[in-house]
């Protein structure tokens, strides 16, 4: 189970962290993704991290976005600075496949309740 928390209302330049904390696995053996989905539109991939560290980003938010993660915690954090009126949307955590080493942003594992973050101008 993937747990997400720290989600907020913020104003434009804002930054928040998230959290994904798993429970009742290893996340260290686990690809893990961050996606969002804003209000009428397709949950999209935010970014994902590989076992081993390797990341990858969505283009919308390359630059501003930064996924980590700390294994002995279980946890995954998505660092979002510079946020934007258009990250407003709900944000959830899932295991993802790896496609050559690397992560995808193709889910692997079921949906949380997710985190709502609301960006105002």
């Amino acid at each position: 189970k993937l747990v997400e928390s720290g989600g907020g209302e913020v104003q434009a330049g804002a930054s928040l962290r998230l959290s994904c904390v798993a429970s009742g696995f290893i996340m260290g053996y686990y690809n893990i993704g961050w996606f969002r989905r804003a209000p009428g539109k397709e949950r999209e991939g935010v970014s994902c991290i590989s076992k081993d560290g390797k990341t990858k980003y969505g283009d919308s938010v390359r630059g501003r976005f930064t996924i980590s993660r700390d294994n002995a915690k279980n946890t995954v954090y998505l660092q979002m600075n510079n946020l934007k009126p258009e990250d407003t949307a709900v944000y959830y955590c899932a295991a993802v496949y790896s496609r050559r080493d690397m992560c995808t942003m193709s889910p692997s594992s079921s949906w949380g309740q997710g985190t709502q973050v609301t960006v105002s101008a």
